[in-house]
């Protein structure tokens, strides 16, 4: 058996970070701003992915990131583009679970974490070949 590299355990490790941040920060909306979960999850989305982005970039993909450090704003649009996309098929596979499996239907967190785990690998294939590519 084939252990994960370092860099996918890395690219896991920020998510956590930015779970944490992403759940936090809607709950901090919710109770002391009175914000709503749908508008509160949007600005902590956002929040979040920015975190995991600046994490991904430094701590990551650091190496692809110093070779071509090219246009930040672009590459940030481009990862929170990315990341909304995962968001989409991670909901994607949970609703095709549900509708799918008896199973996943009495169980729905095992929904959840088919789909966690497919948008994860969408997310970091993205993120190490579009957005932290290494050039020439």
């Amino acid at each position: 058996m084939r252990l994960p590299d370092s860099q996918f355990l890395r690219f896991c490790a920020v998510g956590t970070v930015g779970f944490v941040v992403d759940a936090g920060l809607l709950y901090a909306l919710m109770r002391g701003a009175g914000a709503d979960p749908y508008s509160g999850r949007v600005a902590s989305f956002l929040v979040a992915a920015s975190v995991t982005w600046a994490l991904n970039r430094s701590f990551t993909f650091r190496a692809a990131a110093a070779q071509a450090p090219g246009n930040l704003r672009r590459q940030w649009r481009d990862y929170v583009a990315l990341m909304a996309v995962g968001a989409a098929i991670n909901y994607g596979v949970y609703v095709l679970c549900l509708l799918n499996s008896p199973l996943m239907r009495a169980i729905p967190t095992l929904a959840v974490a088919v789909g966690a785990v497919v948008a994860l690998a969408f997310n970091y294939l993205m993120s190490k070949n579009l957005i932290f590519a290494r050039r020439g």
